[in-house]
């Protein structure tokens, strides 16, 4: 076992690539048919940074463990029913420091094996601010951190020189049946590279096949939490302004982020073309860090006035709690049934989390 300082300094351990499930992702063309299944999603699995307290590096996440052996339990007990769990997304802070390589292969990499191992699920991740840092793109304070993020990751996510992955970067995507996910650096959301490669995905994807499209990565547009309410982080106010009027026009159903420890759930309604349309936008940060609590509403009066030509409103479906009980770590279930999506909310604890209206589940498309 690692001493505290020893984990503490980005020492030069070689990251281990996290073993693929023995069954992963079909070819995109093989499940066009398929619009049954569900998969789950949550973010935030990294360790605590307080002084004197066992964490990444040392031991292994006894929190983010402890919420795996419940997605193996939810994993087999939907294997025979029609919405077989075929995927997890992860929306980012693997680790507390990912240029320190002990963190990866002591403390996230063993767990996320028991899901590709055991689970036989594809394992999909979109980086964090602690696994790459905020610094932008060519910057040598991001290198180490993202070299060993893509090494751990290599096996799991499509590889360079794919059509579905942008050269050099940790953005990607794939398709599944009639979902297509695609994954990108919110440290870096005013990156015009990134940018440009996800538009390109997004204005030749066959929507007639793809009726649902679902946007990972870290930073969330919308918060209570103590990343927003009153706060407007760079990411965030980055990704108002160049990737939600991007997702109005090619009209993508659901953003899943993290960052803020918590489950936060915001609705947007707009119209396109005269049609009316709906995106959730999901904070799940619930996977093993440190729990945060409710901060405030976020002001959008800026937002919604940008948004006034396509009639933007958005509503808080469920927020935080108050109190760090009220905020238990957790991770979601994600049911398409054709045209139609439906969630549950899994968590640990004695207390029952009930957070929409005192039930666990909620449907996503009144």
């Amino acid at each position: 076992m690692l001493s505290a300082r020893q984990a503490a300094q980005p020492a030069m351990i070689l990251v281990k690539p996290i073993a693929p499930p023995a069954s992963p992702l079909p070819p995109e063309e093989s499940t066009a048919p398929v619009t049954r299944f569900a998969f789950i999603a949550y973010g935030d699995t990294r360790s605590s940074s307080e002084a004197g307290v066992p964490g990444d590096g040392q031991i292994v996440h006894p929190l983010h463990n402890e919420l795996v052996d419940l997605m193996l339990a939810k994993i087999k007990d939907a294997a025979a029913t029609p919405f077989p769990i075929s995927f997890v997304l992860q929306s980012g802070d693997a680790v507390l420091r990912g240029q320190n390589g002990a963190m990866w292969n002591v403390s996230f990499s063993p767990i996320i094996e028991r899901l590709t191992r055991i689970g036989n699920v594809p394992y999909f991740f979109a980086v964090g601010n602690h696994d790459v840092t905020s610094m932008p793109v060519g910057d040598p304070g991001r290198a180490l951190g993202l070299h060993n993020t893509l090494t751990a990751m290599s096996a799991l996510i499509p590889s360079e020189g794919s059509p579905r992955r942008l050269s050099g970067y940790p953005t990607y995507a794939f398709g599944y049946g009639n979902l297509f996910a695609i994954a990108f650096d919110s440290n870096i959301a005013t990156d015009r590279t990134q940018l440009a490669w996800v538009t390109d995905q997004l204005e030749h994807l066959n929507r007639q096949r793809y009726r649902h499209v679902v946007a990972f990565f870290h930073h969330p547009p919308f918060t209570s939490g103590q990343h927003g309410g009153p706060t407007l982080e760079t990411q965030s106010e980055a990704i108002r302004d160049l990737y939600l009027p991007l997702f109005r026009r090619h009209h993508v159903r659901m953003t899943i982020a993290g960052h803020d420890h918590l489950l936060d759930h915001w609705v947007e309604r707009y119209s396109d073309g005269g049609t009316g349309y709906r995106r959730d936008d999901i904070v799940t940060g619930g996977g093993g860090a440190p729990i945060y609590t409710y901060t405030g509403e976020p002001d959008l009066s800026t937002y919604l006035a940008a948004g006034r030509a396509a009639n933007v409103r958005v509503s808080h479906l469920a927020r935080p709690g108050p109190s760090r009980n009220d905020n238990p770590h957790h991770f979601l279930i994600i049911r398409v049934d054709g045209d139609r999506l439906s969630l549950d909310v899994v968590a640990i604890g004695a207390r029952p989390f009930a957070p929409y209206d005192g039930k666990a589940s909620v449907g996503l498309n009144d």
